[in-house]
């Protein structure tokens, strides 16, 4: 897993508001510390010099006490054959 950034506000909506130190993909799962999963990234928005991310935590997930911690995210395997392109001269 990758760090991802820090919490740093919550939305009236309960997404969590991240400023990332790595740029994840739409849809790339969000861990916290203990690994738990809290849900995936939904939105990265805001300067490419210093990027946020919009995380839409999993129902039944606890937000209380994550403002400033650490998330962690893995990124979706994609096939090998979704990636290629094929060009014709």
């Amino acid at each position: 897993m990758d760090v991802l950034g820090t919490v740093k506000s919550f939305t009236t909506d309960n997404r969590l508001i991240i400023r990332c130190q790595n740029l994840p993909d739409l849809g790339d799962r969000a861990f916290d510390s203990q690994g738990q999963m809290i849900g995936p990234v939904k939105k990265v928005f805001g300067p490419v010099s210093a990027p946020y991310a919009s995380v839409s935590p999993a129902p039944g997930y606890k937000l209380a006490g994550l403002k400033g911690s650490t998330i962690y995210y893995r990124g979706n395997k994609q096939n090998a054959k979704a990636k290629r392109r094929h060009r014709r001269d």
